[in-house]
């Protein structure tokens, strides 16, 4: 699968571009690549649905910021199960951005409403969003979550158009069905036409006759859906994957939203997360330290046995090889970090009091560091150098 250009670079802007500019960008390149300027050019519509997906996030303020914060992999691209920042195809396009182009544009009727339909843009529904907490071990292997949510869904009933049964409805009288209405100025500068949208039908080119019993004329309904949902390993904190359509229709008809799913982490009790590494402190007695021993630590979802030397000291990191979390959308996993910590006792018996201080002028115990004896702050530089 070849990989996705960046967004920027597919519009041709960069990335302290303003709205206006990006929406410049944007249209500048659908015109170039436009299915009826290109008929039969496989590769000018892969062009154009290419420029479509880098607007649809580069307008949008908040996709836009997650973009920003971790590229393609914070869309969800390769989350599949529906989630959004995948190709898009002709009708999402169509539907959503036909209005950037105006009503004198050359296209001007297939971005309103289709080839040759010469109608209305269509609608686009609200965005649900939820918050979804995750463990550190479904953060790590990927896991796949049944929710359920109340959104709104076209009235069976009325299929939608929010008319009795569906049938009575009506071709708006103002506006021809258009859901626009025009006016002509004479100005000094000669005749000015504006548009704006019909005030009879709220722009919906339909009116109702009777309303349906179901939904009350509003064509949709308030529904509880379950709905899977597909999370890749690796994602963190705050990321925030989308599902295209699974949101909110709007009234009396059009394209659902998208369902935004914000990650929350669980903390673990024990592990903490480092980017792709897990950090586990692991305290030992001096005892054995200076003797050698070996120890079981955890990990994600189970348990690892590690050996320490004799004359382990305080601060030494050991790395568990691939024991971390995989790198989203990539192959790379990373590592377990054991920082070990030397445990000093805080109460002593009389007998132990007693050993301790035959061994305190023992030449032995004595602190001798060497040059392979680094402090905690290059232990740690080595590690990740």
């Amino acid at each position: 699968m070849a990989q996705k250009r960046d967004y920027y670079e597919v519009l041709g802007v960069s990335k302290t571009a303003t709205e206006e500019e990006i929406k410049k960008a944007y249209r500048k390149l659908a015109i170039k690549y436009h299915p009826d300027k290109n008929p039969d050019n496989k590769e000018a519509e892969e062009k154009f649905k290419e420029a479509a997906e880098a607007y649809e996030v580069l307008s949008n303020a908040q996709k836009k910021a997650q973009y920003d914060r971790f590229g393609h992999a914070g869309m969800g691209g390769a989350a599949g199960g529906g989630f959004g920042g995948g190709s898009m195809n002709m009708e999402d396009i169509f539907s959503q951005f036909g209005d950037i182009f105006g009503d004198e544009s050359p296209f001007g009727s297939f971005f309103s409403g289709g080839r040759g339909g010469g109608g209305r843009r269509q609608r686009k529904g609200s965005d649900l969003r939820i918050k979804l907490k995750l463990n550190l071990e479904e953060i790590a292997n990927g896991v796949e979550k049944k929710i359920k949510v109340k959104r709104h869904v076209a009235c069976k009933t009325c299929s939608g158009n929010g008319s009795k049964n569906g049938t009575d409805l009506k071709t708006c009288q103002t506006c021809q069905g258009s859901g626009q209405v025009r006016r002509v100025q004479q100005t000094m500068l000669g005749q000015m036409v504006t548009s704006s949208t019909c005030p009879t039908c709220s722009g919906e080119g339909k009116s109702i006759g009777a309303k349906c019993e179901v939904c009350f004329g509003e064509g949709r309904v308030l529904e509880e859906e379950i709905i899977p949902i597909k999370i890749p390993a690796g994602v963190s904190n705050d990321m925030q994957l989308s599902m295209n359509g699974k949101g909110n229709v709007p009234p009396r008809g059009g394209v659902a939203g998208d369902l935004l799913i914000v990650i929350e982490e669980e903390p673990h009790e024990v592990l903490h997360r480092d980017g792709n590494n897990i950090i586990y402190d692991l305290y030992v007695s001096f005892v054995d330290a200076a003797l050698g021993t070996s120890v079981e630590v955890p990990t994600i979802g189970g348990k690892a046995k590690i050996n320490l030397e004799a004359g382990t000291q305080s601060g030494k990191i050991l790395r568990l090889k691939g024991k971390g979390i995989k790198e989203l959308n990539g192959y790379h996993v990373g590592d377990q970090l054991v920082h070990v910590n030397i445990w000093t006792p805080k109460q002593l018996s009389k007998e132990e009091t007693a050993i301790l201080e035959k061994l305190r002028s023992s030449e032995n115990f004595a602190p001798q560091p060497g040059k392979s004896d680094k402090g905690f702050f290059h232990k740690v530089r080595d590690m990740f150098s």
